[in-house]
């Protein structure tokens, strides 16, 4: 009797093990053969690089994130496990939904969609006391003008 309590304790803890919740990982970007999912660019520039990883494990990368951006706003969000930004001020990769953002035109990105990611708002804050821009959240991205800025 004492055994088979056991058992069904153990395999009750397997079980529970097994059904939770799956966590998506952000991979090294490899700037010799990684290339953007929308614009097909090398992503030579791996500090603005993004990726996303899909709820079966395949990973897919973006050389700036507006590219990403673009992806979610025409596939949307149901097949995505998560999503990544390389940290402005660091090489920490951030999930895109905790990020904090600063846009301006003049910001120079890699497709010049002008949109730099921190970790916290102080942080972004920091950043635009030296290069004025408008702060955002991730909510904001999905109603952001996309369009490539032109750099004078």
């Amino acid at each position: 009797m004492k055994l088979s309590r056991i058992l069904l304790v153990a395999m009750s803890i397997l079980f529970l093990a097994a059904c939770s919740e799956k966590t998506y990982e952000p991979r090294a970007v490899n700037p010799e053969t990684d290339v953007c999912q929308i614009c097909n660019m090398s992503i030579t520039h791996v500090d603005y690089a993004a990726q996303t990883v899909l709820k079966n494990g395949d990973p897919i990368v973006f050389d700036d994130l507006g590219c990403l951006m673009d992806y979610i706003l025409q596939n949307g969000e149901g097949d995505i496990g998560a999503s990544y930004i390389r940290a402005t001020n660091s090489s920490d990769w951030l999930n895109i939904k905790e990020a904090v953002y600063v846009y301006s035109k003049d910001y120079w990105t890699p497709m010049n969609y002008g949109v730099l990611a921190f970790s916290s708002q102080d942080e972004a804050e920091k950043y635009m006391n030296e290069e004025p821009g408008e702060l955002l959240q991730y909510d904001d991205l999905l109603t952001l003008n996309w369009g490539v800025h032109e750099h004078e």
